[in-house]
């Protein structure tokens, strides 16, 4: 038996796979990520959906337990620490949620994969097992990118068309009526005074992508463009080619032909087989685990169907 675990920004899924690819229970809670929660909080809402599972007292071969907000080699010996007297497993691994939106996306088992949910990261692997990463930490480390960064520029561009700083764009109506407002000020005011979290900004980023408008899409331009240089730069350290790109994540499930179209021409040059998945990335987690225990092709078929089923 082996424990998943996927914990992101947003949402936390955990399931329980048997060697035959069966998935014996499985259990969704809201986000995990140590960057938001802390890690003594995040390990006990994991405890909690990990029992929800029904693990029960019982100890898996392998877990595999992959949370966005582990960036750095420093935070992974901390969670495997804190982790370790759980006993959840005769082997414990740990890493960072771009591993599991790569698996679920390619059976090759390298490649580079590009997470745009709330947040955007990037994790390239190469054939030989080396692997770069990016600290994903927001401004302080150079990104841009996801649904809360399309948000907050959307919210910008409607305050500006608003009082006349900016172009008018469709955004100025679009963006406080999501929310049950007039006016982009009324938003911002709301913002302001705490009866809005900011963090809803992450709501408009389907908003952005449709709205056809020039201000829109320059957003979404920029938005690709960030995805072209988080994928030159992990191809170009890692010397790859002839990979699969992996796109996965919230906002690149809802990602327009246009912003796809921008991403494939930014990339044309290079040579790679450009994958959105759909699956949820709680299938990378679990065929990491398998793979560990060289089961065969049909004991991973089962188990990808059987979690894209349940999740």
């Amino acid at each position: 038996m082996i424990l998943a675990v996927d914990g992101g920004n947003s949402k936390t899924d955990v399931a329980l796979i048997g060697d035959d690819g069966s998935l014996l229970g499985h259990a969704r809670g809201p986000l995990s990520s140590p960057h938001h929660l802390g890690l003594a909080a995040s390990i006990e809402l994991l405890a909690q959906l990990i029992s929800e599972a029904g693990l029960n007292g019982r100890r898996a071969d392998i877990a595999q337990v992959l949370l966005a907000g582990v960036d750095f080699p420093e935070e992974e010996q901390q969670l495997h620490a804190a982790l370790e007297p759980r006993a959840w497993a005769e082997t414990l691994r740990v890493g960072n949620d771009t591993f599991a939106v790569l698996r679920a996306g390619t059976d090759h088992g390298w490649g580079i994969a590009v997470v745009c949910g709330a947040g955007i990261n990037c994790v390239g692997v190469a054939p030989d097992g080396r692997h770069v990463r990016f600290p994903a930490l927001g401004r302080i480390t150079g990104d841009w990118g996801g649904g809360y960064d399309l948000g907050l520029e959307a919210m910008w561009a409607a305050a500006r068309s608003e009082d006349g700083r900016g172009p008018k764009t469709p955004l100025e109506q679009l963006v406080p009526a999501h929310f049950g407002f007039a006016t982009p000020l009324e938003l911002a005011w709301a913002i302001h005074t705490g009866q809005l979290e900011q963090r809803r900004a992450t709501e408009l980023a389907p908003l952005v992508l449709s709205t056809d408008d020039p201000v829109a899409d320059g957003i979404v331009a920029r938005l690709a463009e960030e995805i072209v240089a988080l994928v030159r730069a992990a191809a170009a350290r890692l010397a790859l080619s002839g990979m699969d790109v992996v796109l996965g994540g919230g906002v690149m499930r809802n990602a327009t032909p246009r912003l796809l179209g921008l991403i494939e021409d930014g990339l044309g040059d290079l040579d790679l087989t450009l994958v959105r998945t759909s699956a949820p990335p709680i299938v990378g987690a679990a065929l990491l685990a398998l793979d560990e225990l060289d089961v065969n092709d049909d004991v991973r078929a089962r188990a990808r169907q059987e979690l894209e089923a349940a999740f």
